[in-house]
């Protein structure tokens, strides 16, 4: 397959399902090889929201990218463990050559609570996971992208919440804003070697990590047990598009355009994927 990216390689970590799996495959789709890395592993502080992914779902990332006829290399490693995640990523750039992309998309999520009322072990993981585990992704793949030479891109998924103060969101909130420290550092460092950092922020995905009770909750604490049919509007005043949910492909496009040489010269940026939510 000929395309945009022909002869790249890309790392996509929480690349079994929703953001991750699309991400894969959007890349793939432009003629990326991918080194797709998941834990599929419970995290004990999320799981009373929302389960984690399984290695079924990352055999269908496998599955899906193989279609397009590209290759890919798939490991379970946890970005908490940096050792085991070196591991991951050395083992895909020995066989499929070199790294030019890396999109750090692992993270979680746990739901609100007044700042102070924030459980100790849940404010740990969400730093450990969505924070130092965005740090390891890019320090695992740094060697080999930079090696790899100029046009190279790192792409950090932040959120919404990396531009908002969000009431009750405080540990998630906080990761997300650290990213964008990290991006303005990482894209003054790489920028003389002309390797691009941008973070991408969302609103709300359609995704598991989104589409829950526990989230549902948040925004229909009135009701016991709230469906989505009974959060949806709320979801939908969040922006100024009326919509609830994005599709993962929209946020998917932004990382495809960032990874390609029609983003050269884009670095150091804030790419909002929000239906405008931002702005209200």
């Amino acid at each position: 397959m000929a395309g945009k990216l022909e002869g790249k390689v890309a790392l996509v970590t929480g690349a079994a399902r929703g953001q991750g799996r699309s991400h894969a495959i959007r890349l793939a789709q432009d003629g990326a090889d991918i080194i797709a890395v998941d834990f599929v592993s419970a995290v004990d502080s999320v799981t009373p929201f929302y389960g984690p992914a399984t290695e079924e779902d990352l055999a269908e990332t496998v599955r899906e990218v193989e279609a397009l006829d590209r290759r890919i290399i798939t490991s379970t490693a946890d970005v908490r463990d940096y050792e085991a995640l070196k591991a991951a990523v050395d083992d895909g750039v020995a066989q499929l050559g070199g790294l030019n992309i890396i999109v750090a998309n692992a993270g979680i999520f746990t739901f609100g609570t007044e700042t102070h009322r924030v459980d100790e072990q849940s404010w740990r993981d969400l730093m450990d996971i969505n924070l130092t585990g965005v740090w390891h992704t890019y320090k695992a793949g740094a060697d080999a992208l930079i090696a790899s030479g100029k046009g190279g891109s790192v792409i950090l998924i932040s959120s919404l919440a990396g531009f908002k103060g969000l009431a009750n969101v405080a540990a998630y909130t906080t990761t997300k804003h650290g990213l964008v420290g990290l991006m303005k550092v990482l894209a003054n460092e790489l920028g003389p070697q002309e390797i691009r950092v941008n973070t991408i922020h969302p609103n709300a995905i359609d995704t598991p990590m989104v589409k829950n009770e526990a989230t549902y909750k948040l925004f229909r604490p009135d009701l016991e047990h709230p469906t989505l049919e009974d959060a949806e509007p709320a979801f939908a005043g969040l922006n100024p598009f009326g919509i609830g949910f994005i599709d993962p492909i929209h946020v998917s496009n932004a990382v495809a355009w960032l990874a390609s040489d029609e983003a050269y010269y884009v670095s150091g940026g804030q790419i909002p994927v929000d239906a405008g939510a931002a702005i209200l």
